[in-house]
């Protein structure tokens, strides 16, 4: 597949197009499946799905997404982590580039970011107004964490801590979009959706690599840059393994239907993408293949989680 070009000031784009591209739309859809996967945990339980309230759902979660994409471009520029990043592989990291390339204007980026942010709160006002109070919860720590991932002062990302708030986010948007429909927390979101949060912290964490010069002369301090490239080399490996060591304890136990072990053939890209990244942990351009296989293991895991507990009745009813 053709890399495509970083974008251009004098592309001739309409204005519309361009910030929808800024938003980086390609990757919003692990944000699409983690919420396929909260509508078919709570389906598979016997509740009747709105399409009304799962479509807003849906949108509210790529809103957000989009807006923490956007900001974290705005974060980036003005910390100059993007702009000393020479080793970059677009479009999966480095940024989206419009800052660095004069196609937007830093503070009209952060703008932007903070705008579609803004735009989820009244979506998800009105989804708690039918749904429950406990979304109010879901919907605050949501946006706290796209917020916090990368502005300061928390700036978890520059912690050592943007993996977890990734895990964190993904893992609501799942129990978020159960709640919409059961209107009530239940732990079977929780349970079906961890595995593919932990795959989607992965798909930053891999991004970390050849991100790493770049990170560590603006002085941001992920946890690549904390710990090495190779020493977090192993960190991958070991993500991947709790991930799919949790589904498969999962399905076990009988909190999972057996359908949902079918996500663990993912591994093969994982595993396959841990290996990649262990012989090339120092060599960015040598990545680009694991990149793409992690993006390719949590979409598709996603997807089969989804199907399993979308079809398979689940928990049991009697």
């Amino acid at each position: 597949m053709r890399t495509p070009a970083e974008p251009r000031a004098d592309s001739g784009q309409p204005r519309a197009l361009v910030l929808l591209a800024a938003t980086r739309p390609a990757f919003l859809s692990i944000t699409l499946v983690g919420c396929l996967i909260g509508l078919a945990s709570a389906a598979g339980s016997g509740v009747a799905v709105d399409a009304w309230s799962a479509a807003l759902t849906v949108l509210a979660a790529l809103l957000t997404h989009a807006g923490a994409n956007v900001v974290n471009d705005y974060h980036d520029a003005r910390s100059g982590a993007d702009e000393a990043n020479r080793n970059r592989l677009f479009p999966y990291t480095g940024g989206s580039r419009f800052i660095q390339n004069g196609v937007l204007g830093v503070r009209e980026t952060g703008r932007f970011g903070h705008a579609l942010l803004a735009l989820v709160v009244p979506a998800g006002l009105w989804l708690a107004w039918h749904a429950g109070a406990g979304l109010l919860a879901i919907g605050a720590a949501g946006l706290l964490l796209g917020w916090a991932y990368s502005a300061p002062p928390l700036a978890l990302m520059s912690r050592g801590l943007g993996e977890l708030a990734i895990a964190a986010a993904w893992l609501l948007v799942v129990v978020g979009a159960d709640y919409v429909q059961r209107r009530a927390f239940s732990p079977l979101p929780a349970m079906a959706g961890l595995s593919y949060a932990l795959l989607v912290a992965s798909l930053l964490f891999i991004n970390q690599f050849p991100d790493h010069d770049g990170d560590a002369a603006a002085g941001k301090r992920t946890l690549v840059v904390r710990l090495g490239p190779d020493t977090a080399k192993w960190a991958y490996l070991l993500i991947a393994i709790v991930a799919y060591g949790w589904l498969v304890a999962m399905v076990a136990v009988e909190r999972l239907p057996q359908k949902a072990g079918a996500a663990a053939l993912t591994l093969v890209f994982s595993f396959s993408a841990a290996r990649e990244l262990l012989a090339h942990a120092r060599q960015p351009d040598e990545l680009e293949g694991a990149i793409k296989r992690t993006i390719l293991a949590a979409n598709l895991h996603g997807l089969a989680l989804a199907a399993a507990l979308a079809f398979a009745a689940w928990p049991r009813r009697g």
